[in-house]
């Protein structure tokens, strides 16, 4: 292994650093213990949540202690979002969802060896922690006037929402967690995202007004962006969820493998475990023949088996070339076959009707004359069948799972019918 800031630097994952000198040296003279903290606002973590889940697992592989904090207590108050007040969960909504989180993070991390991972919940000193002892013995430590100044803060006292008491305190909480671990476990750096550097600094803040002497040390990652200017990790149908129940394998495949030119080499850098000599022969590729899509196709592979497995990783790869004539459709699962077929147009209807029928209802054809001329032309396909005829219509034995058709038209137009009736 390469310094490992070096190696960050070179795969684009410092946007900012306390002091990036001394982060070296500590580095160097290792290992450090770390940590870096994921809220339970919501049932699941998104890809934004897995840039800084791998990255800590690289500096893990570095020969570094890594610490993974579920915000069991700063997960009930919710860090201040730009424009407006945060929903507050129930604490039993919150308490499943810390599981939840978890579990998601805790595969990808290693809790053997030498510099064997832990889990830390918040909450474990916080929930006896009364309101008397928390402005006494922590926010006599914070200065109002540079608690405004922080961004976060600072954007919503601009907005109409403005800030309650509740989120404005969100940093003093945060700020607690980086003292309790050092204090705790000698931890001497947070991991975050950019957009929270304000939040990270409140710790090493703290540290250096109530540990004198203390040296400690933040690390901000990028903000992830787009070549074509959309949000990274939204699709049309939502945000990329690490939890299969919210975003199928398949899904979470074809995102990456959907990957635009323009931004494959900056997602094998951020996300792949490659080498560097691996990605940059893959940059290669996708430079000299990007029709191939060897670079998203890599990444997309790499990317569903480290969070979905090997198992699923290959059964959405055979979903995804059988859908295009490539393999047995009739081989795959039910879930999986469910889940690639919710990602084209598709229509449902209460049985079986002429093929041009379903073309129009699916939008693969404009209309039905539109629809017979594809045929004509043999350029329909159901299963990947080539239809013989304008007025062939599918039997209930094509029903893939007793309810799918596949349709094509041409190499790369697909849509699914469902037959509820049948």
């Amino acid at each position: 292994m390469t310094d490992i800031v070096d190696e960050l630097k070179w795969r684009g994952l410092i946007a900012v650093s306390t002091d990036e000198d001394a982060l070296r040296k500590a580095f160097a003279d290792g290992p450090v213990t770390f940590y870096c903290g994921f809220d339970p606002t919501a049932p699941s973590l998104h890809l934004g949540n897995l840039v800084q889940i791998l990255t800590m697992r690289r500096i893990q592989q570095a020969g570094n202690r890594p610490l993974g904090l579920i915000g069991g207590a700063t997960g009930l108050i919710g860090d201040p979002k730009p424009n407006a007040e945060r929903t507050l969960n129930a604490p039993e909504t919150i308490a499943g969802w810390v599981e939840r989180l978890r579990a998601q993070v805790e595969p990808l991390l290693d809790f053997e060896g030498p510099h064997a991972a832990l889990m830390v919940d918040n909450l474990d000193w916080t929930r006896g922690l009364s309101a008397i002892e928390f402005l006494r013995d922590m926010g006599k430590h914070f200065r109002v006037n540079k608690m405004i100044a922080k961004e976060a803060v600072s954007r919503r006292l601009n907005s109409d929402a403005g800030i309650s008491y509740t989120e404005f305190s969100y940093q003093i909480l945060q700020g607690m967690d980086f003292l309790e671990l050092y204090r705790r476990h000698g931890c001497t750096l947070q991991t975050g995202g950019s957009d929270q550097w304000g939040n990270l600094t409140s710790g090493t803040d703290l540290i250096h007004r109530v540990e004198p002497g203390a040296v400690v040390h933040a690390l901000g990652t990028p903000l992830i962006t787009k070549a074509d200017g959309t949000k990274f990790g939204k699709t049309e149908s939502g945000t990329v969820w690490l939890d299969p129940e919210l975003t199928s394998p398949y899904a979470f495949y074809q995102f990456w493998l959907n990957s635009d030119d323009r931004d494959v080499a900056t997602f094998l850098r951020i996300f792949s475990f490659r080498s560097r000599a691996e990605i940059e022969e893959l940059e290669r590729q996708a430079a000299e023949r990007p029709q191939a899509r060897a670079a998203q196709r890599a990444l997309a592979e790499e990317l569903t088996t480290l969070v979905h497995g090997a198992d699923q990783c290959a059964a959405v790869v055979d979903a995804s070339r059988a859908l295009f004539g490539q393999g047995d459709l009739a081989a795959l699962d039910e879930a999986t076959l469910r889940a690639a077929l919710a990602e084209v147009p598709h229509a449902r209807v209460a049985e079986l009707a002429p093929v041009v029928d379903l073309l129009a209802a699916t939008g693969l054809a404009p209309s039905k004359s539109a629809a017979r001329r594809t045929v004509k032309e043999g350029g329909a396909y159901v299963n990947n069948a080539k239809v013989a005829g304008e007025d062939a219509v599918p039997a209930p034995a094509d029903l893939l799972h007793g309810r799918w058709l596949l349709l094509r038209r041409g190499k790369r137009n697909l849509a699914a019918v469902e037959v509820t009736g049948a």
